[in-house]
């Protein structure tokens, strides 16, 4: 695990559940490469470790580090959500249409080496907890395939020992 004095954190972003036909439940993965761009240009100005990612059609979870005596989490994801929705824009959207993201998100730092781990087996499992995979490898848009090349993974592995129950990680039910 990454040293935790470098305030290790779980995020939990949702986009919003639009009405428009275009921005629909599905944006993130649909928008997957201006996501990706997104990300990149606020690791270029704002740099961050990405420990671990999954992002799903309508909300991702990730556990980042950041540099020594820097804790600025909320000013990276309004910035890679301001980044994402600008790059949007020029696409067809009824004025009407709601915000893409929530105005919040959900934090926790992490504690200690098994809450760390914990955490990494729940974003990894959560493409599987949705039913949008059958195991962790099959979803293309984690951090699972580099966890794996690095040996955090067994490449079969398809649950965590235990499933946390007594967080939601800011999910929906």
């Amino acid at each position: 695990m990454s040293n935790l004095s470098n305030a290790l954190q779980l995020r939990s972003v949702h986009s919003q559940l639009p009405v428009t036909a275009y921005f629909d439940e599905a944006l993130l993965t649909r928008e997957i490469e201006t996501l990706r761009a997104s990300i990149r240009a606020v690791r270029r100005s704002n740099p961050f470790h990405i420990d671990a990612w999954v992002i799903l059609p309508d909300h991702m979870h990730c556990i980042w580090t950041l540099p020594e005596n820097d804790s600025d989490y909320s000013n990276r994801w309004r910035a890679l959500k301001t980044h994402f929705t600008k790059a949007l824009i020029n696409q067809p959207r009824p004025k009407t249409a709601h915000p893409i993201w929530q105005n919040r998100f959900w934090e926790h730092t992490i504690r200690n080496d098994h809450d760390y781990r914990t955490h990494m087996d729940y974003i990894h499992f959560n493409p599987v907890k949705h039913a949008l995979a059958p195991h962790p490898a099959a979803w293309p848009y984690s951090t699972f395939q580099k966890c794996v090349a690095r040996g955090l993974y067994d490449p079969s592995w398809s649950s965590p020992p235990t499933t946390p129950t007594d967080f939601n990680m800011g999910e929906r039910p």
